[in-house]
């Protein structure tokens, strides 16, 4: 896909780091699968991995963590 960002490059497959803040948690999650540009270096992750991220940084913050770096690991 043609990136949105900066329109000069088409994606290519790579990985980023994903971070989320939510109240106290602070949440790092390394080696995230995405389409990745290589002009820009802006990261577009699909649906299903997003879905996968955000149910997992929806857990960690119920448990009361306020740090959590990981590396990514498909569920």
């Amino acid at each position: 896909m043609k990136c949105v960002i900066c329109k000069k490059a088409s994606t290519k497959p790579g990985t980023t780091t994903i971070t989320f803040e939510r109240d106290c948690l602070t949440m790092v999650v390394k080696c995230v699968p995405a389409q990745v540009c290589p002009n820009c270096k802006e990261a577009y992750i699909s649906e299903v991995v997003t879905a996968e991220l955000l149910k997992d940084a929806e857990e960690r913050a119920n448990t009361g963590a306020q740090v959590e770096i990981r590396q990514y690991v498909a569920a």
